[in-house]
């Protein structure tokens, strides 16, 4: 099975292109997916996230209260860290579960982890290839600002904080450019994935001779 990373900043299109490859095939393990069973109620990384931001962080079901805990973190870059720092180990660990569950089933051939933070956290040198998912700053800052419900002072902010596009890219093997139309955007997609799959039977390929062989 070919491991794949997706990756992208805040509202960069991450979400509309693992649709699209879900569609092509392809397994799709979403951090943020993850992010969220982690944090329900009483869960351990709940209760080190309230330690950590204190109880008015929380909504009145006992849920993380998100936007509030958004806004603390893309102004105070320590808890930013230290919030990643419960979060991310947990998230990867169970991201290598879903991973070894799959390619024991073998009912895909390409599985795709999609997380906004592969690159900061060097956890991309995982996977074979990367995808990396941009638009241009200007319709990101609006994305952020209609998703979010923020100003575009706030936009900026979180724009701000992350790792910039020109530096995500460095990395990639594949770059999908979400600012015109969604046709356009799954015309890129579709290319992509038909490489991908070449790429993943070249490997099965090679691995059934290498049984063969052994």
């Amino acid at each position: 099975m070919l491991l794949v990373g997706l990756t992208g900043g805040m509202c960069a299109g991450k979400s509309s292109v693992s649709t699209m490859f879900a569609e092509l095939g392809c397994l799709i393990i979403d951090a943020d997916q993850l992010s969220r069973k982690l944090v329900e109620p009483d869960a351990p990384a709940w209760k080190r996230i309230v330690k950590l931001f204190g109880k008015d962080a929380l909504n009145r079901d006992r849920t993380l209260d998100r936007k509030k805990i958004a806004g603390i973190i893309f102004e105070d870059g320590a808890k930013r860290k230290l919030l990643n720092s419960i979060l991310h180990p947990l998230i990867i660990k169970e991201e290598e579960r879903l991973v070894k569950e799959a390619a024991s089933r073998g009912d895909h051939r390409i599985a795709i982890v999609s997380a906004a933070l592969m690159i900061e956290t060097g956890t991309y040198k995982r996977f074979e290839k990367i995808v990396v998912v941009a638009c241009s700053k200007e319709i990101q800052i609006e994305r952020i600002m209609k998703r979010e419900k923020v100003t575009r002072k706030e936009a900026l902010q979180r724009w701000s904080a992350q790792l910039s596009s020109r530096e995500k890219k460095k990395h990639a093997n594949y770059i999908i450019n979400t600012s015109g139309p969604f046709s356009q955007t799954r015309k890129q997609v579709v290319q992509i994935y038909e490489k991908l799959r070449r790429l993943a039977e070249t490997n099965s390929r090679k691995a059934t001779a290498k049984r063969r062989h052994a």
